[in-house]
């Protein structure tokens, strides 16, 4: 799918919105009006299209962008990755807080034209990098990753890499809405918010959302 057909397609299959818990941003979203909404795993492979986690505000990023907004002095001046950046909402909000430069990273293609729309929308600028930047160091400050514990090998990844960051100065920032992987120890509490979510996608209408500070190796 070339960019100008993926561009035409977001904008066919979502509305601008404001996620609940981040009412200061718009995003090309997909709700109960829209067709992708319904769609199934195998209807979206059979057009090409990867499951779409990009039109979606997950409880994560929403606590991430909204914990950003509140304490700009987290990004401010900073070189900041977004990782599995989805939507590019916690991008988004970091650039508002005055991030000197900021990265979404994410390896669904389609996010690359998302992530453009909706910085375009929001007036902001934010870079994009298409490959799996686990076990990578491109010198960012901070690294902000919301929703990332869905799954144990993934999981697995990244406590060695957030090790790496941080043994070298990195702040590491996880929004997590009780994923089942998130490792009991090795992370530090600085918020915690009631993020509205959509039942379709969670097993709740509200999810207690957290955002943790990476301090230490999980034992």
């Amino acid at each position: 799918m070339t960019p100008q057909t993926a561009q035409r397609f977001i904008r066919d299959n979502t509305a601008l919105l404001a996620p609940p818990h981040v009412s200061e941003i718009l995003l090309h979203l997909a709700d109960e009006a829209h067709d992708l909404w319904l769609r199934t795993e195998e209807e979206l492979a059979e057009i090409g299209l990867p499951p779409p986690f990009w039109a979606f505000a997950w409880a994560g990023g929403q606590g991430l962008a909204r914990y950003v907004l509140d304490h700009p002095e987290t990004v401010r001046g900073k070189r900041v990755l977004d990782f599995a950046s989805g939507s590019g909402l916690v991008a988004i909000a970091t650039a508002k807080a005055g991030a000197a430069e900021v990265t979404a990273a994410d390896i669904d293609p389609f996010c690359e034209t998302a992530i453009k729309l909706n910085a375009h929308a929001n007036g902001v600028d934010v870079g994009f990098v298409g490959t799996d930047c686990v076990d990578t160091d491109a010198g960012w400050d901070v690294v902000l990753a919301g929703d990332v514990f869905y799954e144990k090998p993934f999981a697995e990844r990244l406590i060695p890499w957030f090790s790496a960051l941080k043994s070298r100065g990195a702040t590491i920032l996880v929004g997590d809405p009780g994923r089942a992987y998130l490792p009991k120890s090795g992370f530090e509490k600085l918020a915690m918010y009631e993020v509205p979510v959509t039942r379709v996608l969670e097993d709740a209408e509200v999810k207690k959302t957290t955002v943790l500070r990476f301090v230490s190796t999980a034992i």
